[in-house]
């Protein structure tokens, strides 16, 4: 081998390793271009406060409580959650017939036995124009019965005084 030889290869090498780096150039070049918008938006990007986020927190559970009440069919707990009535095979029927004259709040705030229930239908046609039930009426007692009954529940139940570990409070001490 000559001397020039070497001096080519050596170049050679210099210009391959420097076409390398600006092919690597180019396409980190090409890559940024393609996402300059996302790196600037990630880098531009709102910061919030801590209220800010709460309030917004707030403002979707507000947004869901309006979703779930206009989701007509939604059961929770075994409340029907647009009306507040216990969930039944007659729920329907209740519904259609009782919250197309009045809320929902009429029948879940009043107790009243089957006999009860027939009295206050009686009274809504007498005087309030309900027209005949019909083959539903059975139906609509048998719900109203069931979930809106007198309820025979005082303010606690009655202690056991003998479970109760009684003690003697001596006042004198405590002046």
């Amino acid at each position: 081998m000559e001397h020039h030889d070497f001096e080519t290869d050596g170049l050679w090498r210099s210009f391959l390793t420097l076409l390398h780096v600006a092919i690597v150039l180019v396409l980190l070049g090409l890559v940024f271009a393609l996402s300059e918008k996302t790196i600037n938006e990630y880098l531009n990007r709102p910061t919030f406060s801590k209220e800010h986020l709460e309030e917004s927190l707030r403002k979707r559970g507000i947004a869901r409580a309006v979703e779930r009440q206009d989701d007509w069919g939604l059961i929770e707990n075994g409340i029907h959650v647009k009306t507040g009535l216990k969930n039944d095979e007659n729920l329907q029927l209740i519904i259609s017939s009782c919250t197309s004259c009045h809320s929902a709040k009429l029948i879940t705030q009043n107790r009243a036995t089957r006999s009860g229930w027939r009295q206050m239908i009686e009274w809504m046609q007498a005087t309030q124009g309900l027209p005949d039930l019909g083959q539903a009426e059975p139906k609509i007692l048998d719900y109203l019965a069931k979930h809106y009954a007198p309820e025979q529940i005082g303010r606690r139940a009655n202690l056991n005084m003998a479970e109760i570990e009684w003690y003697i409070l001596n006042l004198e001490e405590t002046e």
